[in-house]
């Protein structure tokens, strides 16, 4: 029998401050992940690529690797404010 999500631990007061820490920074990561998601999205519009409502529909902020429900977080402040620009594209030989 799993008890997943469940407090077992006789310091129950410090996990629930981990936890809350926890939710907080998976928060910031999947706003993160949200405002990276509509930049590439812009930007393929405008490389001409069709950005359809159904394509945005199925993009998530949460299904990226670097989203970690169980585990730490590093964070580290930027050399300049601001995103970083985003990554070429790949390109395909013979397209």
């Amino acid at each position: 029998m799993t008890r997943s999500g469940e407090l077992r631990q006789h310091y129950r007061e410090g996990m629930e401050d981990q936890l809350g820490a926890l939710g907080l920074a998976v928060n910031a990561v999947v706003l993160w992940n949200s405002l990276h998601l509509g930049q590439a999205a812009k930007q393929f519009a405008t490389d001409g690529f069709p950005v359809t409502d159904d394509l945005l529909a199925r993009l998530s902020p949460l299904q990226f690797d670097h989203i970690n429900f169980l585990g730490r977080y590093a964070f580290f402040r930027p050399q300049e404010p601001g995103r970083r620009p985003l990554r070429d594209r790949p390109t395909t030989a013979g397209r």
